[in-house]
C-alpha cells in the first residue's frame, strides 16, 4: 500500500519500497524514491513530502508501517 500512496503523490520516476527481512512483521521498511517533485526541495523537505503520502499507513498502534529505516529522495537528475 505504500508504494501506490507514494506513487500517486509523487509520480516517481523511480520507486523501491523494502521490508527489513529481519523484521517478522513486516513493519520496518527502506524508501528510495526519485522524483521531479523533490526539485528545488531539500532534504527534509522532501522526506515530509513521502511522509505525508504514506502517513495513513504509519499512523496508530495497529498501524502496518511501524518504521522507516531508511529513506532516499532524489530528483532525477541527482540519480
Amino acid at each position: 500500500i505504500a508504494r501506490e500512496k507514494i506513487q500517486a503523490a509523487l509520480s516517481p520516476v523511480e520507486l523501491e519500497v523494502m521490508s527489513d527481512e529481519t523484521d517478522p512483521n513486516g513493519s520496518h521498511i527502506s524508501i528510495r524514491v526519485v522524483s521531479e517533485a523533490f526539485e528545488g526541495k531539500r532534504s527534509m523537505a522532501r522526506q515530509q513530502l513521502v511522509y505525508k503520502a504514506i502517513w495513513e499507513e504509519m499512523d496508530g498502534s495497529n498501524a502496518p508501517i511501524h518504521a522507516v529505516d531508511s529513506m532516499v529522495c532524489k530528483t532525477p537528475s541527482e540519480a
